[in-house]
């Protein structure tokens, strides 16, 4: 029931210890603000990965070779590692079941392109239709390359949307004739990439076109595919690693490698990387809560201490209102009143400021693997009402100890 009266005496005996009173209260506003700022960090760090993964097809096993670092069946160390479309058409086969996307790769490196009075020198890659799916790429105006391209080694070409920017500004490309370090080809699409302008400054060609024009003969630079998504993240990982492991045994037999050499086949996992990277989150995100709670539990300590100090100098005025006939509950609610008031107080003026922060500068901050902290809103405001509840315990054990004590005590306490 609500009384006047009481809560005109909780605000006098606050207004009289206004320093005490302000300092218990920033105990507790600093630990739900530090809370709150460190959970914000920990979602931005989860945003960041996210948007780094983005940028490929979020199963995507890419394989690319190098340079053999050990000795093997009489072949020296020191050799490039070529692949080549037997590589690719063998685990195309072999795997036919379990593949959702798969290309390899041909890479034609600073290709010049002309059109016109503009040029620029752009990454130039000869691939297979579903490399779209694989870079995430979305198209704009017209359509990536097809099979049709790919069998007839078509001169077609698909271009990032910064390339068009750069040769063609506002002009749609589409049926325009470009050329590539000086050989025509007919721009039949222009794509977007989640990965920005970086990934937006390449042209796809079909893979047969590119080996063809461009002297690749039968080799490849690079290989990639996704798998059918299974059930659960568990099976899709076991499947990735067993397909990863799969094409390194492969291609080390298949070109005479060691099968201790660690830098010849490079197989690169994103699925296994994400569990890393989130497993890692996991850690830091709760490392923040046990930081935050433990701030908070110090908050807490302070208020049940300034209660036990408010009930230590009001021993005498409790000892008074029990010889007038004031009820045990009637005083254990007079202190925990102040001790709820204070944390609740406390605990939104860091929950605004905080969120406030957030809300302020997240939007605006982009460092590498931070992006837009912020904080659900629902899990905020539990928090400050759990802070409550512990505020309202940490006050519980003063007023208990005041509710117990003896009116003729009481009055002799000097």
């Amino acid at each position: 029931m609500f009384s006047l009266e009481r809560w005109q005496e909780i605000l006098e005996t606050i207004s009289k210890n206004r320093l005490r009173t302000f300092l218990t209260g920033l105990s507790v506003a600093s630990g739900i603000f530090i809370l709150v700022i460190l959970l914000g960090f920990g979602q931005g760090m989860q945003n960041g990965i996210s948007k780094e993964f983005e940028q490929d097809a979020s199963n995507r096993i890419s394989v690319y070779t190098g340079v053999t670092s050990v000795g093997y069946k009489g072949l020296n160390p020191g050799r490039f590692v070529e692949m080549t479309n037997e590589d690719y058409d063998y685990l195309i086969t072999k795997y036919e079941d379990d593949l959702q996307f798969k290309s390899s790769v041909y890479r034609i490196w600073s290709g010049i392109l002309s059109f016109k009075n503009e040029s620029g020198s752009y990454r130039v890659e000869g691939v297979y239709p579903d490399y779209q799916f694989l870079e995430n790429a979305s198209l704009t105006e017209g359509r990536f390359i097809n099979y049709s391209d790919q069998d007839s080694k078509a001169k077609v070409i698909a271009i990032g949307n910064k390339v068009k920017q750069d040769l063609f500004k506002d002009k749609s490309p589409i049926g325009e004739q470009v050329q590539i370090n000086g050989i025509n080809f007919k721009v039949v699409g222009v794509y977007t990439d989640p990965g920005g302008e970086r990934e937006e400054t390449r042209v796809f060609l079909p893979l047969s076109t590119a080996q063809r024009v461009f002297g690749g003969a039968d080799k490849v630079n690079n290989l990639g595919f996704t798998l059918t998504p299974k059930g659960t993240f568990q099976d899709a990982l076991a499947q990735s690693l067993r397909f990863s492991e799969e094409i390194e045994v492969f291609l080390k037999e298949r070109h005479l490698i060691s099968p201790d050499d660690t830098s010849a086949v490079n197989v690169n996992n994103t699925l296994e990387n994400a569990k890393r990277f989130y497993d890692l989150i996991w850690m830091i995100k709760t490392f923040f809560w046990f930081v935050g709670i433990c701030t908070l539990i110090a908050g807490i300590v302070g208020v049940s201490n300034i209660m036990l100090i408010i009930v230590k100098e009001r021993t005498k005025e409790i000892g008074i209102r029990k010889a007038l006939g004031a009820q045990p509950l009637s005083i254990v609610s007079m202190i925990l009143q102040e001790s709820i008031f204070v944390t609740t107080i406390a605990g939104f003026s860091g929950l605004i400021v905080s969120m406030g922060l957030l809300e302020l500068i997240g939007p605006n901050l982009e460092m590498d693997y931070i992006r837009n902290p912020s904080v659900n809103f629902n899990v905020a405001i539990t928090t400050v009402f759990i802070l409550v509840i512990a505020g309202a315990l940490a006050g519980f054990i003063p007023a208990w100890r005041a509710s117990r004590i003896k009116p003729i005590a009481a009055l002799r306490e000097e």
